[in-house]
């Protein structure tokens, strides 16, 4: 079963493919707008730009919290990590955040190869929305961790096949296929 959903969440376009029939797509999308309200109330001049670099958001599984996906100025954001429970709003917030500056850096003709420097400015403005938002000590902390890795660490590579498998074996037990 897959299910796509299109609306408009806080003025962006948004998209949820769910292929996980123990996840409800209503409470996804509670929970983006969620997510979403705070960054218009705690970074406001992040969320403008938000608007504006993105063509929209689209939540669907993959086998990472986010990305921004380049060619269609998309901010993905992983369907599983929106409706956990174990990760705060602002959590899922700061993911949206960090593929805004990714955003941000595309839309200022900066080439998006994952450096470290990219890396570390998308970081810094995690840690600037974790102090600003109530409860941002965890967004805080995984920030300033990742600011201590060395530059290869920072933005590792994934290697795709070992991840849609990983991602396919989960989904199998959640659906009782296992």
């Amino acid at each position: 079963m897959t299910e796509r959903i299109e609306r408009v969440v806080r003025g962006l376009p948004a998209v949820v493919i769910n292929t996980r029939p123990d996840i409800d797509t209503e409470d996804v999308f509670g929970r983006l707008d969620g997510a979403l309200a705070l960054l218009e109330r705690f970074v406001p001049e992040h969320f403008a730009n938000l608007r504006r670099d993105f063509r929209g958001i689209l939540v669907e599984r993959r086998a990472y919290r986010g990305a921004y996906l380049i060619a269609e100025r998309l901010c993905m954001v992983e369907l599983t990590f929106v409706v956990n429970r174990s990760f705060s709003l602002a959590q899922v917030a700061s993911t949206i955040l960090h593929e805004g500056m990714h955003a941000r850096l595309h839309a200022m003709g900066q080439s998006l190869d994952d450096s470290p420097a990219q890396e570390r400015f998308c970081r810094e403005a995690e840690i600037e929305f974790g102090e600003r938002v109530p409860d941002g000590g965890p967004v805080v902390e995984r920030a300033r961790a990742a600011l201590e890795l060395a530059d290869a660490e920072i933005a590792p590579a994934i290697d795709p096949a070992l991840a849609a498998r990983r991602v396919a074996d989960v989904d199998r037990a959640a659906r009782g296929d296992a």
